[in-house]
């Protein structure tokens, strides 16, 4: 369960790093000696917590945590980095950015799915003036997605940042939110011409350096933007032998041997995000599978609640995957 002491102890932890400049690795192409890249300069809002996409959710980490425990002591400083960083000069700059020529493909799609996310929970926590201000970068956001999608002829499966139905379920939450039918019939459409014709999934993984499951990230997605009689029959046979916890592989939470090495301490966001993924299913599956999910979240959640912080190359992100999975992708405290 989301407690407030979880909810300050996150706070504290992305309070930490998304204004920590260094280190960082940027997702930036040099066109001319003048493009030497600065951070701060370049991103002067998302230039914390290692790369872009980590710092854009540790700023939704303490969005949401803002809106389900107000109370907390952490709300001050939070307030305050917003009104410090969500100026409509700041993201201008994050804007002209991404019109860049080399910036066609900067950060997608897992950074603009987490954008997304970002404008939709300042939106639906009464930060009506910060969403306002960050709106003209989710519309850039939104117009990649509307050029990108129709072009992207296979979905692509990795486990990682590059995980196509991963960033279906983030853009689909901005779509409900921000009322854009047509965006989710996008999303939607899209999702059949890559997913509706999959069965029995042999969830061969998880690869080495994953943090996402591409079996549950595909579920979750047609789960999202299918209606429920449409995505029950389709489930049912994706994964036909759910209550047999089957496949294997799926049910037995990743081992992590070296939280120093950043790629390695990806397998804990991958217990993780799996637990997001199979509480948020549980409860549009048939009630024996709906059990047998339950379960293996809270296997997957106990393996690595305890793992968000300790080492930066975990820590600088780990707990916005926990929040996912201990408050789901609408967020709930429950």
């Amino acid at each position: 369960m989301m407690t407030p002491e979880l909810a300050a102890r996150f706070g504290r932890i992305a309070l930490g790093h998304v204004t920590r400049e260094y280190p960082h690795k940027p997702d930036h192409v040099l066109e001319a000696d003048g493009d030497a890249y600065s951070p701060r300069t370049m991103h002067p809002i998302f230039y914390g917590s290692f790369d872009w996409h980590s710092c854009v959710h540790g700023f939704w980490l303490l969005a949401r945590i803002r809106r389900l425990f107000p109370q907390l002591a952490e709300t001050a400083a939070i307030d305050a980095l917003f009104a410090q960083s969500f100026t409509s000069e700041n993201v201008e700059v994050e804007r002209a950015y991404i019109d860049r020529p080399s910036a066609r493909g900067f950060e997608r799609p897992y950074g603009w799915a987490w954008a997304l996310m970002l404008a939709s929970e300042l939106s639906v926590g009464g930060s009506n003036t910060h969403a306002a201000t960050l709106q003209p970068l989710a519309d850039a956001f939104v117009e990649r997605f509307r050029d990108f999608l129709p072009k992207l002829l296979y979905p692509v499966r990795a486990g990682f940042h590059a995980n196509t139905a991963f960033a279906l379920v983030l853009a689909d939450r901005y779509a409900r939110v921000a009322g854009d039918e047509a965006f989710r019939t996008l999303l939607r459409t899209r999702a059949c011409d890559w997913f509706a014709r999959d069965c029995a999934a042999q969830a061969w993984e998880p690869g080495g350096e994953d943090f996402l499951s591409p079996t549950l990230m595909e579920a979750l997605a047609m789960q999202v933007l299918l209606p429920p009689e449409d995505f029950a029959p389709w489930f049912a046979a994706f994964l036909p032998d759910l209550t047999a916890r089957q496949p294997a592989a799926l049910f037995i939470p990743a081992q992590v041997s070296d939280r120093s090495d950043g790629k390695l301490a990806h397998l804990d966001g991958l217990n993780l995000s799996r637990a997001w993924a199979m509480r948020s299913l549980s409860p549009h599956v048939p009630s024996r599978g709906g059990k047998t999910l339950e379960t293996s979240a809270g296997e997957h959640l106990a393996a690595a609640i305890n793992e968000v912080s300790g080492d930066y190359m975990g820590e600088h992100w780990l707990a916005t995957f926990a929040l996912l999975a201990l408050t789901g992708t609408d967020g709930a405290a429950g």
